[in-house]
């Protein structure tokens, strides 16, 4: 099938629904989402939305703490941009129908993470991202003008290549027509022709073995990006989660939020003794970096799998009242909160870089945006803030539809676009060529790229991800398409971009820490 839309969204996150909502009174609007519309990474976002709302706290404050947590990485016009619209994008979230928790006066109640020198999040006791994924669903769904369909899987961005024009990363002018997409009902891969298109499609957890990520973020904005010869910066770091709940039958790992720690819990090993002091004078509000190679070497030192969290100094009331999601959780596996401790283990939980986006959330891709996690904006830097994730989002949705408002009457659809050819392809019958190549990429992200690398770590990951990439390029060039093959031809695009990356930064810097480069420092 061939479609035309004006706006074609891909990834229905926050980001995505938001870009939608406020570009749909100037256009026909299609949105994409490769699973069930509130299956993605928005729904599992605990903590909450950083903001400034009050005068005990500032923007300066926030901004400082942010450029503090990106290790002298970010862009500063980036974050003071961002950090002073939050208050504005926060209300039009209320507005939308999200409901932040509030004290008995009416004000909002604000909870402190790691990083923070100030209490600032906005929450919903501990499943914000849900609630935001709920209000903004509602207004999506209440809208004559957008169309969101489920199911549908982005394959690949539409270039001048798909014209028969050779496109390299020095080609100029490179033009998104739109996108060739897997429809999950008919199996069949259809034609989308927009005029502007924004990928949202989250992150790339699934790289690792272990991640707090749904299983639908497997890099595919990135790697469509990179298979267009898109610009990419920051992929070397990777924020692991230095929370999420020990469990080795589940994935994804279930997070527990940082704001959790900020209530007063503390981090401890097997013996029940802190050690956070060994690392950092902010003991178990250090930033998420400092903690989880803590907690990494913490375990690696005694030879175990997992250390705990102490939530008991919280107090039953407050965990079961600020904390429900978590404490039903616990209680599920037989761990009361209110008397045992959390048994956790870092977790991949964030990608930091991704696509390069300009202040308008443009791409170097001309009428292609991105925003969300799979765009680098230079807000994070090295290592992303607590929370600052969603305020990101909503920022760059907003100022990627006013931009793309202001061009969309002036760009035409593309029709010379060809349909996917699908000739003389054959169906793989083997799905162990897939999954048995997927969980041996994992490992070797696991185990070589991970929270702590080295020279001869990354070096192996490369080697061994060049012999992955040809393996599945030959099975991608003579077999049908589907999702699970997509998929995995992303995931290893992300992993030799982190990997590649990760051996071109000759400095510890953020969230990338090699042992070979510690007096580099």
């Amino acid at each position: 099938m061939r479609y035309e839309v004006d706006f074609l969204v891909v990834g229905s996150g926050v980001a995505g629904l938001s870009f939608a909502l406020k570009v749909a009174k100037y256009g026909s609007v299609c949105i994409l989402t490769k699973a069930e519309a509130s299956e993605g990474s928005t729904k599992y976002a605990q903590g909450g939305i950083a903001a400034v709302m009050y005068d005990s706290d500032s923007f300066d404050k926030h901004i400082e703490d942010t450029l503090i947590a990106g290790d002298g990485i970010c862009n500063r016009e980036v974050v003071e941009m961002t950090i002073r619209e939050a208050p504005e994008r926060i209300t039009e979230l209320v507005q939308y129908g999200v409901n932040f928790d509030k004290q008995r006066g009416g004000k909002f109640d604000l909870h402190r993470e790691g990083g923070h020198s100030e209490f600032r999040i906005l929450h919903h006791k501990d499943n914000t991202g849900e609630e935001i994924e709920r209000g903004l669903l509602q207004a999506v769904h209440d809208h004559p003008n957008i169309e969101l369909k489920e199911h549908q899987y982005a394959i690949d961005i539409i270039t001048q290549h798909h014209l028969g024009q050779r496109v390299t990363k020095h080609t100029p002018g490179v033009e998104c027509y739109g996108v060739y997409a897997l429809n999950g009902d008919t199996k069949q891969i259809d034609t989308y022709l927009s005029k502007v298109t924004i990928l949202a499609t989250g992150g790339i957890g699934n790289v690792y073995t272990t991640t707090t990520n749904p299983i639908t973020a497997t890099g595919d904005g990135v790697a469509m990006v990179h298979r267009a010869r898109g610009v990419l910066r920051d992929m070397e770091f990777v924020q692991f989660h230095p929370t999420s709940l020990y469990n080795p039958n589940e994935r994804p790992a279930f997070l527990i939020t940082e704001a959790m720690r900020g209530a007063g819990a503390v981090l401890k090993d097997l013996n029940g003794q802190e050690f956070m002091q060994k690392y950092d004078a902010r003991l178990s509000l250090a930033p998420r970096d400092i903690v989880a190679r803590a907690i990494d070497n913490e375990m690696k030192l005694a030879g175990v799998d997992h250390l705990y969290l102490d939530a008991r100094p919280i107090g039953k009331k407050e965990l079961m009242n600020g904390f429900p999601t978590i404490y039903a959780k616990c209680l599920e596996l037989g761990i009361n909160i209110a008397k045992d401790m959390i048994p956790i283990r870092p977790a991949a939980h964030y990608q930091c870089g991704g696509i390069v986006v300009d202040t308008h959330g443009e791409t170097s891709i001309k009428n292609l945006y991105a925003a969300g996690e799979c765009s680098c904006t230079g807000l994070h830097g090295g290592n992303r803030l607590a929370s600052n994730s969603l305020l990101e989002a909503v920022v760059y949705a907003h100022n990627a539809a006013t931009d793309a408002i202001e061009r969309v009457n002036s760009i035409a659809h593309c029709v010379a676009v060809p349909d996917w050819d699908a000739k003389g392809m054959v169906l793989n019958e083997e799905m162990v060529l897939i999954t048995q190549t997927r969980k041996e990429l994992q490992e070797i992200m696991s185990n070589y790229v991970g929270i702590v690398r080295s020279d001869l770590r990354l070096q192996r990951a490369f080697d061994r991800m060049n012999l992955i990439y040809r393996e599945t390029e030959d099975l991608y060039n003579r077999s049908v398409m589907t999702e699970e093959l997509s998929e995995l031809r992303n995931l290893i695009a992300c992993a030799y971009l982190i990997t590649k990356q990760a051996m071109a930064r000759r400095e510890n810097r953020g969230l990338h820490y090699s042992i070979d480069l510690l007096n580099n420092k």
